[in-house]
Order: structure tokens, then C-alpha cells, then sequence
């Protein structure tokens, strides 16, 4: 039976600390993505090896999405959103190894990553603007506005997540019933949909992020 998505499924103990399957497979992900930037950037130089280059890559891909959004300087905000898109990308495809599940298929992942954009949307905001500047956007355009100001910035956080938790859930779930009832084989077609699905995902989730950014420190075109 599959596991209640709502519910964790505690493998172990640290103490008093429970670690859950989602919380396992995300340790995982995260040494695999430190072990490859050690790997390719240990003798990093200007002709670096191959893995190097594919870094270089994705980098300079994400810093000009980034910048696209944003309109500012996109380095100051690339380690938060690459890192989101990147991580995003192996947890959601994670679901195409035999015996692993997607962290992000379990409620607590994209609440976590929410709460991560949350905190970052206002983090940036008040850096770039200054907290009575930034404060003053929630009035406008009517101090009557409030409390629907401070409102929408929790429903499209809890959105974000049940975004990401719901595609990424109702996925694993369809692959999980299919494979019960007919065997390994017919359900490839789906997994190789499930790995778009899970690219889109990463992506749409990482967008809305940094456009909740770029509103937060106002939208300034890059110098």
C-alpha cells in the first residue's frame, strides 16, 4: 500500500529525533549535488574538465533566467533560486528510481521549500528597500488594503506548496496503481511523463519564486 503522503514515514531515530523517508532521500540528494560541485570545481580553471563545463552551463543558463525575471543583478538571488531549481529537479526525478519516492510527493518537503521562499521574499525586500519602504507596500493602494496585502502573501506561499505537493502526489500515486496492476513494464510511458512533470515542476516553482522576489525588491532593469 502506498504510504499516507500526509502522514511521515519514519525510518529510524537520531535520539529523540525522528527521520522520515523524504527527510533520508533528501540528505541523499544533497550529498550527491555537494559531491558533484566538489568533483567539478576542486581544480576548477579557464579550460576545465567536462563536468566543469556542465556546471558552467547550468549556471550561466539559470543566471540568465534569472535575470530575465528579476531585472536586477541576478547573483545576489542565483545561489537561493539555482540551488531551489536544481534541488527541485533531482528530488522530483528521483521517482524514476526503482525503491525511492520523491521527497517533494510528502507534504512536509514543499512546505519546507515554501517557507524557505517566504522567508527569502522578505528577507530580500527588506534588504533592498528598507524595512519602513518595504512595510509601506502592504498600504498601497489603500491603507484599507491591509490586512488583504498581508493575506496574499501567506495564500500564494500556501499555494506554491500545495502546487508542487499535489502534481507531485497525485504522480507518484497514478505510477504506484499502475504498477500494481500491470506489472513494471506498461508503466515506462508514465515515468517518462513523470520526468517532465517533474522538470516543469522544479521550473514553475522556481519562476513564481523569483517573480515573488523581484515584486518584493521592486522590479529595477539591471545596469
Amino acid at each position: 500500500m502506498e504510504a499516507n503522503p500526509l502522514v511521515p514515514d519514519i525510518l529510524f531515530h537520531l535520539g529523540p529525533v525522528p527521520i522520515s523517508r523524504p527527510v533520508l532521500t533528501t540528505w541523499a540528494i544533497m550529498a550527491v549535488l555537494t559531491a558533484v560541485s566538489w568533483l567539478g570545481l576542486r581544480r576548477a580553471s579557464i579550460h576545465g574538465n567536462a563536468l566543469q563545463t556542465v556546471l558552467e552551463i547550468v549556471v550561466e543558463t539559470l543566471e540568465k533566467q534569472v535575470s530575465e525575471i528579476i531585472r536586477r543583478d541576478p547573483w545576489p538571488y542565483l545561489p537561493l533560486l539555482g540551488t531551489l531549481f536544481i534541488f527541485l529537479v533531482l528530488a522530483n526525478l528521483s521517482a524514476v528510481v526503482p525503491g525511492m519516492k520523491p521527497p517533494t510527493a510528502h507534504i512536509e518537503t514543499p512546505a519546507a521549500l515554501a517557507a524557505i521562499v517566504f522567508s527569502s521574499v522578505h528577507y530580500f525586500g527588506i534588504r533592498s528597500r528598507g524595512l519602513a519602504e518595504y512595510a509601506r507596500r502592504y498600504t498601497r493602494p489603500n491603507l484599507l488594503l491591509l490586512p488583504l496585502n498581508v493575506l496574499s502573501e501567506f495564500t500564494r506561499t500556501f499555494s506554491l506548496m500545495v502546487r508542487l505537493f499535489g502534481n507531485m502526489m497525485s504522480h507518484a500515486f497514478v505510477i504506484a496503481i499502475v504498477v500494481f496492476m500491470a506489472g513494471l513494464f506498461l508503466p515506462i510511458p508514465f515515468m517518462l511523463l513523470g520526468i517532465l512533470i517533474g522538470i516543469i515542476q522544479a521550473y514553475i516553482f522556481t519562476v513564481l519564486a523569483a517573480v515573488y522576489i523581484g515584486a518584493a525588491v521592486g522590479n529595477v532593469e539591471a545596469e
